[in-house]
């Protein structure tokens, strides 16, 4: 028996859709879906393509998008880029169709392209099944982020900004299958369509194996067709993300062409239709449906956020230069003014949003621009505030904390999506912060292998991926500003910097400055401090109520996008209106300052467009820049090789040459200089200097600095009268009556304990004065106990004699004994061999406990 059941389901845009069930032998068929229009419908959507295809044929108009098109077929494409505002000035009401009912016009739209490519090269028409159009322009209330779309939206067409957080690998999506069956000699094709495409009706993904008669078939995968296929997320950028609030994201769907257009941590525009996806479990849903957004159009936006400069802003710029030296001190006192003190560390963050200059070499070489500082110090010192001000002020910031943050998290990591289950690279915060800033505080706090995943963004700017088959390279070039707290909580004076700092050398290097901010106690520094802080508490913005509640609203970004040429008319009205919120260079209320009463600050947004501005010049060095800059660099090599034998902060490499490079091209950047002076690299040199602490005594050689200071005090009462030292003793005993008098002068004992006391004082001074003369033999004029050459030779030796050994703990005479055997005729005296041994334990080369040297 055979019978066919027809389904109607509702309408879609006047139309029915029939499905058809066909029941033979109990065993049912379900035909393809077909979609069947109202007369007037089709009239409709006839007019619209007939509208499109006059806006594409303009060659004897404006012969704009008819050029387009030439130069499509020319360079082998199969998309069309239209800008809106074209199609808005001409068909206004299409345009109006084309935002909300994108799937109904788009496909008219593609059709008329297609009939265009067929009347310019109908070659060319025959090569591709389909062409595709992409738009641009202006979207009014459709230019969205991801937190704005909402469900009204759905089956629009809308821009959509965001950066990229996850990618997929690329996949093959069959298009068109094509069987051959060799029981019958017969060809089928089967064609597929999911709910991306508008055109034609979604269709079932059963692969067909074998004819209606149970006769298999062959695939003839050369005949198929296939599509690349991606899916990627875009989240809201950081800046424009509520404070306290997750960020929002939205998935793409991208074929074809637009696949492969964009990497985790680009910044792009994408402008495409907002559907949904049905969620169908069983057969049956839950009501909630998947969101997702189709592409035709991929914008890689600018990788610097830029602000609206007018040409009121430049003439304000242009006039705050002419300040010369003075500009640069308003400049560091307008970073960060709620803080008190600390204008090194102000100009060091200057410089660093600044930033130096890039250099990519013809090899393949990359020379960092970016500018890493540490700050190190105790507790209380405004660490973390800096920190927060950065990532107000910077165009590009992130932040995260040492303790929550791990190596892949601020690198790249690969994920497994959970919905498909594919693998997805996914962007960490370096990442994201591709030519920007990232904040890192509580630096201290990451363990070293986190530490050791930063080593390649910090000097080459690129995260290298090769997990669960992916290979990547990620572009992370971005500033890294961090702050961390000694290794004991607080600095500790007793202790030798690298036991405090507790970081390694090649972690260390690739910071460019490194500050150690210590709480010092200074009466006239406390005062200054507690009235700025107190000034700051008392203060309050003009016409703000008592108690008002802080409105956060005012910090999101506006995603709506107007015509320029109404922004220019604004900008143009701005600039004759005298706006003083907009264009005031220094800012007017300063009563929460502790300055003086000339000094001015600068105010935000007139700071923040001077950097945008500033970070665009490219300087060049001269000839004396680079001179005083080689001598420097050569000065602290010397320096440091003379003074190895002491504890650093951090070590002097190739790599401080090119923080001195890096900061002269931002003293010039500041000054809007075209070439790099002797005065910029001076600067950069003082910063460098005063960013690199000086050496700190260990504890031991402090306490013997503190004897000392005793001793001398000691023999300056042995030259006063003894009366006078035994009635300062008396004065010590005073209060005890009863007690026999033990000072009187005329008593034996009272003379043989002072004789004794002279004595015992007298051997200690002269052994104290000893061992300082031997541990500051190198910075005296007095000859050393041992050459440099017999000392080179000496350690040589003592090398020798443990590896002969193969041992690293040896007698103290069973080590010199081999070490004058290995000598030969060049003997060594005893006094050499104490001051060799004595180096080296300085050295930490070796250990000397209980007559045994271990080797260090």
């Amino acid at each position: 028996f055979t019978f066919t059941l027809t389904f109607h389901y509702g309408t879609v845009g006047g139309g029915k859709i029939v499905h058809e069930l066909i029941v033979c032998g109990g065993v049912s068929f379900c035909s393809e879906m077909e979609q069947v229009y109202d007369a007037d419908r089709e009239q409709e959507l006839a007019n619209a393509e007939r509208d499109y295809l006059v806006f594409l044929d303009d060659a004897s108009d404006s012969n704009i998008y008819t050029s387009r098109i030439q130069d499509m077929i020319q360079d082998a494409g199969c998309r069309l880029v239209v800008n809106i505002n074209d199609l808005r000035r001409k068909f206004p009401e299409r345009a109006k169709n084309l935002l909300s009912k994108a799937a109904e016009e788009i496909p008219c739209f593609e059709r008329a392209l297609r009939n265009m490519v067929y009347s310019l090269n109908p070659e060319y028409g025959k090569k591709y099944e389909n062409f595709y159009v992409g738009f641009e322009g202006s979207f009014g209330i459709g230019h969205v982020n991801p937190r704005s779309l909402k469900s009204h939206f759905l089956g629009n067409l809308v821009c959509c900004e965001g950066i990229v957080t996850k990618c997929s690998l690329i996949y093959p999506k069959i298009v068109r299958s094509v069987h051959y069956c060799p029981a019958t000699s017969k060809t089928v094709e089967k064609r597929y369509a999911d709910l991306t495409s508008f055109e034609t009706i979604p269709s079932n993904f059963v692969y067909p194996t074998e004819d209606e008669n149970k006769n298999p078939y062959e695939t003839e995968y050369g005949l198929s067709t296939y599509r690349d296929h991606q899916t990627f997320s875009v989240q809201e950028l950081p800046e424009s993300a509520p404070i306290g609030q997750l960020p929002r994201s939205v998935d793409i769907i991208a074929d074809g062409d637009l696949t492969d257009r964009c990497s985790p941590g680009d910044r792009v525009r994408v402008v495409g239709v907002y559907r949904c996806l049905p969620n169908k479990q069983g057969g049956f849903t839950s009501g909630l449906f998947r969101t997702v957004l189709i592409a035709n159009n991929i914008q890689l936006m600018s990788k610097e956020a830029e602000m609206t400069i007018t040409p009121r802003d430049m003439a304000d710029i242009r006039n705050f230069i002419r300040m010369k030296d003075k500009a640069l001190d308003i400049l560091v006192r307008s970073v960060a003014p709620s803080i008190h003190g600390h204008d090194e560390v102000k100009k060091a963050i200057l410089c660093l949003l600044m930033g130096g200059t890039e250099k990519n070499l013809s090899n393949g070489t990359r020379l960092r621009g970016d500018i890493n500082v540490l700050l190190i110090g105790d507790p209380s010192v405004a660490k973390s505030q800096i920190l927060r001000y950065v990532l107000n002020i910077a165009p590009r910031a992130v932040t995260t904390t040492g303790r929550g943050s791990s190596g892949v998290g601020l690198t790249a990591a690969v994920v497994s999506d959970a919905e498909s289950g594919e693998k997805r690279l996914e962007a960490g915060a370096m990442v994201l912060a591709d030519r920007g800033v990232v904040c890192i505080d509580e630096f201290d706090k990451m363990s070293d292998i986190d530490r050791t995943a930063i080593h390649e963004v910090m000097e080459q700017g690129k995260v290298t991926i090769a997990k669960a088959g992916i290979q990547a390279k990620l572009n992370a070039r971005c500033s890294v500003l961090a702050a961390a707290n000694p290794v004991f909580g607080k600095y500790d004076d007793s202790k030798t910097p690298m036991e405090n700092i507790s970081m390694q050398d090649s972690i260390l290097s690739r910071f460019d400055l490194l500050f150690v901010l210590l709480d010092e106690h200074n009466a006239e520094r406390d005062t200054l401090i507690a009235s700025h802080v107190v000034n700051l508490h008392c203060y309050r913005a003009p016409g703000e109520d008592p108690g008002a509640v802080f409105d956060d609203t005012t910090l999101l970004q506006g995603f709506t996008t107007e015509d320029i040429s109404k922004e220019n008319e604004e900008d143009d009205d701005m600039a004759d209106n005298t706006d003083a919120d907009g264009h005031d260079i220094f800012e007017k209320n300063t009563t929460w300052l502790t300055r003086g009463e000339n000094e001015h600050i600068l105010t935000l947004d007139f700071l923040r467009k001077y950097i945008q501005y500033a970070k665009k010049i490219n300087p060049v060095f001269t000839e004396n820049a680079c001179e005083y800059i080689s001598e420097k660099y050569a000065d602290l090599r010397a320096f440091d090789e003379k003074h190895s034998d002491k504890e650093k902060t951090m070590p002097v490499t190739a790599r401080m040459l090119e923080t001195m490079i890096r900061l002269s091209t931002a003293f010039a950047k500041i000054r809007f200089g075209k070439k790099i002076t002797t005065a910029d690299a001076e600067k950069a040199y003082s910063l460098l200097s005063y960013a690199k602490p000086q050496e700190r005594l260990d504890s031991n050689e402090s306490k013997k600095k503190k004897s000392k200071l005793n001793i001398d005090e000691d023999d300056d009462d042995e030259s006063t009268p003894k009366r006078k030292f035994t009635s300062k003793r008396k004065k010590t005993k005073k209060g005890d009556e009863t007690a026999e008098d033990v000072y009187e002068f005329d008593s034996e004992s009272s003379d043989a304990e002072e004789i004794s006391f002279q004595q015992s004082k007298q051997r200690l001074r002269q052994s104290t004065q000893q061992q300082s003369r031997e541990e500051d033999e190198e910075d005296t004029t007095q000859t050393p106990a041992i050459s440099v050459d017999r000392f080179s030779a000496f350690r040589r030796h003592l090398r020798q004699a443990f590896d002969n050994r193969r041992t690293e703990l040896m007698s103290k005479d069973e080590a010199i004994a081999s070490i004058q055997e290995e000598a030969g005729n060049n003997r060594y005296s005893n006094g050499e061999i104490v001051a060799a041994l004595e180096r080296l334990s300085d050295e930490n080369s070796i250990m000397i406990a209980d007559g045994n040297i271990f080797l260090i």
